[in-house]
């Protein structure tokens, strides 16, 4: 199937010009990004987590029974420890830096997929489009934390859009799935989503991965791989406490709402309930067409029903703000009010406690407010609109859309000579 080209309208990227200049301006001037403990250059806390991880791999040291940089624990599985070495051997002075860089190069390639995933054609103008639309994200709240944090969210998203970017039959679709979960176990979800979507050779291919890291982590650190399987892995206390605001998971909301008194069952039912209409929806997304709102739906969902989900695990945001970016050139300028909305909402307001402390994020804004809990759940309260409008469209009768088989760009035909020479 030829892919399209996206549309050129000089409105556009004007306007992305100015929200891009903007975004800019809001991130570095509303917090001097050099204010300790919240200015973006003063961050790189789980990066140098990670980096001790690395280390500890190194040098045999345990990753579960202690404190690790900065007295935090390590909370990802043994593989990551493994793949987080490099990290370990760039010098202190420069990683943090550099995986900025990193990750805003990773904005933009998961970006670029989006639109490869929409059926377009990578051009110049698409380019420019994407790295307006990049710098333009990095005031949404959940890549802002991440680049603050050094976290790796931005890779996880980035391999498992480069999986849906491919063809169906490829053998290569669902390795990028397989690594994402063997370094963070969220990106597991996508598995079941591969198998309710029926794509039994990805989904083989994704578990195959995940199992074979798991045992090339136990060859390597047999004692940590054993002591994470069967034990850690079960301790959620590990990473925080469930009513933490920064939770922005249903089971975080649950645990507000009742003040820590809502009965375990009670989260599963509601999450296993949520999961499964969460994959019914993107089942039948994918079916009409909708294969980038699918995985989005997907990514969205796995930050609802996990446990513990952080703001910066929401970076799927950007995808669906790509995809609203899509529907409002193509379809109807009322697309671009949920855009803004969904930007609004999501963006790395910050409120200032003392003239030396701030804090970045609606959720966090304070406890105090009449409105507090709407921001306290902010997240989770997106999430409804968004699945709520993909019911909608999965269930309403609509003229028959075609349906993309593959995102794939094959060979176009050549034109004839009198075309050619009068594009030339």
């Amino acid at each position: 199937m030829e892919t399209r080209v996206f549309p050129r309208r000089p409105a556009t990227v004007v306007a992305l010009a100015v929200c891009a200049t903007l975004a800019v301006v809001a991130v570095l001037g509303t917090v001097d990004p050099w204010t300790p403990k919240i200015g973006l250059f003063t961050g790189g806390a789980d990066l140098h987590v990670y980096r001790d991880g690395g280390w500890r791999v190194l040098h045999g040291l345990p990753l579960y029974s202690g404190p690790v940089a900065l007295g935090l624990l390590y909370t990802y599985t043994p593989f990551s420890a493994i793949v987080f070495v490099p990290l370990e051997r760039i010098p202190g002075a420069y990683v943090d830096n550099l995986w900025m860089a990193f990750n805003l190069g990773v904005l933009a390639g998961c970006i670029l997929l989006c639109w490869r995933i929409l059926g377009y054609r990578i051009t110049p103008h698409l380019l420019l489009v994407t790295a307006l639309t990049t710098v333009t994200c990095t005031f949404v709240e959940p890549v802002r934390t991440t680049l603050f944090y050094g976290q790796v969210n931005l890779v996880l998203m980035l391999w498992v859009l480069w999986d849906f970017s491919r063809p169906e039959r490829s053998v290569l679709r669902g390795v990028g799935i397989g690594l994402g979960a063997a370094v963070k176990l969220t990106p597991s979800f996508f598995v079941v989503q591969l198998l309710a979507l029926r794509q039994w050779r990805a989904a083989a291919a994704a578990t195959s991965v995940f199992a074979g890291t798991v045992a090339f982590a136990w060859v390597i650190v047999p004692d940590d791989s054993r002591r994470y399987w069967t034990s850690t892995f079960f301790d959620s206390t590990r990473i925080a406490d469930d009513a933490h605001p920064s939770n922005q998971s249903l089971r975080g909301t649950l645990t507000r709402l009742t003040d820590g008194q809502a009965p375990p069952w009670l989260w599963l039912i509601l999450a296993g309930a949520v999961a499964v209409v969460g994959l019914v929806v993107s089942v039948r997304l994918y079916g009409r067409g909708e294969r980038l709102l699918s995985v989005v739906l997907g990514g969205l969902t796995a930050a609802v029903v996990s446990p513990f989900s952080w703001s910066h695990h929401w970076v799927w945001l950007v995808p669906l703000m790509v995809y609203l970016m899509q529907r409002a050139v193509t379809d109807t300028g009322r697309w671009w009010f949920a855009f803004a909305a969904l930007f609004a909402s999501t963006a790395a307001w910050q409120y200032w406690w003392s003239p030396d402390f701030a804090v970045v994020g609606l959720f966090l804004f304070p406890p105090s407010w009449p409105v507090a809990f709407l921001l306290q759940n902010i997240y989770v309260l997106v999430y409804v609109p968004v699945l709520a409008s993909a019911i909608r469209m999965v269930t309403r009768r609509t003229r028959h859309r075609p349906i993309l088989t593959s995102v794939v760009t094959y060979p176009q035909a050549p034109e004839p000579p009198e075309m050619s020479l009068r594009s030339a």
